[in-house]
């Protein structure tokens, strides 16, 4: 997808159409989560600080993330992925990998595949993508960067090398900053240049691993399937204080609501978890983790919030506090009869009081019900961190980690 937060806030602001837009970047500590092309334009890049984004582009429209948005609108459009294809893997909310070789003899040749889907997310969701039609994953997923913004690049079998090896040589998954100045030094600039080198060379300069992988990616060689099922290992969430806080009010108040979004988020996916950490980063950048396995699963952020509470208060940190998150781990598909009652607790309770939240948040948005320590305040829970951070893949070579 195309620029997508800055494109979903867009949809719901046609006033904003043609002027910069940039999704985040709120508080002096704030990051950029998304930009859009009238923003780009400025230098104004997802995951800069705030302060950078607003001296390159004084004049964007800087806006608050909403992710119940972003979710809604990519659940929409993988849905649509889904109409063409079973074999649908996600990336991030923005991105996915479809293999569309059954489809063919239906909905013809993939290039026709391609611009359909284009055709229908634009008429139905009134946001713009870019497709990148080839042979491998990798390939694919570099074509579809090059046709931005809403464009479409076919790579036929017979042409990879033509298009792969005039490419720079940090185009190539796993080349970053350190890697390609190692490669420059050797002479070699390009794809091509990696391609035709010695690999006896290239594990002198990168090792054994990143010689084959990237020797092999060079060449256009991606055996990698598409994978439709994304395995959740852990789901979570975290915020940045604009200022450093040592209030225990103010922490307690930001762990319940970050408690909130793990378990809704936990019951949107279905899934249940048996460990609860939190993660604490302190005003000199140090940062601690704590966790705690309990005897049943849950997906109840209350008592996702007790468990976060007493691993805060027994971790007493003396210093003020920059970070601060909390996560679910060790997840297992939800079930009615998985999850075992404790003694003394009645048979409805808490999580019957939350599901029925999420039905009035599915109608009226997550703001409208609440826990009444939040309420008369700032919603806490409209603060996060970049919402890719909150789910982490069981793997994901496409999308560094």
């Amino acid at each position: 997808m195309d620029a997508f937060f800055a494109s979903v806030e867009i949809r719901k602001r046609p006033e904003l159409r043609g002027r910069p837009v940039v999704v985040g970047g709120l508080g002096p500590r704030g990051v950029v989560s998304s930009a859009s092309y009238e923003a780009r334009t400025f230098g104004v890049r997802s995951a800069m600080p705030a302060m950078r984004a607003r001296a390159l582009c004084p004049q964007a429209v800087f806006l608050p993330p909403d992710f119940e948005q972003y979710t809604a609108a990519s659940r929409a459009v993988m849905g649509i992925f889904r109409d063409v294809t079973p074999l649908v893997e996600p990336l991030s909310l923005d991105e996915a990998f479809l293999d569309v070789a059954g489809a063919q003899r239906l909905l013809g040749r993939p290039a026709e595949i391609a611009r359909r889907l284009r055709e229908r997310i634009h008429e139905e969701q009134q946001l713009t993508c870019s497709v990148g039609v080839a042979p491998s994953k990798f390939v694919a997923k570099l074509g579809s960067t090059r046709a931005k913004p809403d464009g479409m690049i076919v790579v036929p079998t017979g042409l990879v090398l033509d298009f792969l090896h005039p490419l720079a040589v940090d185009a190539l998954w796993g080349v970053g900053e350190r890697a390609a100045e190692t490669l420059h030094r050797l002479g070699l600039n390009t794809v091509g240049d990696l391609a035709r080198a010695p690999v006896g060379m290239l594990r002198g300069a990168l090792g054994e691993a990143a010689a084959a992988h990237l020797h092999e990616l060079s060449w256009g060689r991606d055996p990698r399937r598409v994978e439709p099922e994304h395995v959740e290992k852990s789901i979570g969430a975290e915020m940045t204080f604009d200022v450093d806080v040592g209030d225990p009010l103010v922490l307690r108040r930001s762990l319940l609501a970050l408690s909130e979004k793990v378990g809704a988020r936990l019951r949107a996916g279905g899934v249940v978890g048996r460990t609860v950490s939190i993660k604490v980063r302190l005003a000199d950048f140090k940062t601690v983790n704590r966790s705690r396995t309990v005897a049943t699963t849950t997906d109840v952020a209350r008592e996702i919030f007790e468990i976060s509470w007493a691993l805060f208060r027994a971790l007493g940190p003396a210093d003020q506090i920059r970070l601060i998150g909390v996560r679910v781990e060790g997840l297992s598909t939800a079930s009615g009869a998985s999850r075992q009652l404790t003694l003394g607790e009645p048979e409805r309770g808490w999580r019957e009081a939350e599901a029925a939240a999420d039905a009035v948040a599915a109608r009226f948005g997550r703001s409208v019900l609440g826990p009444a320590s939040l309420l008369g305040r700032s919603d806490l829970r409209r603060t996060e961190n970049h919402p890719q951070s909150a789910v982490v893949p069981l793997s994901d070579p496409a999308t560094p980690s």
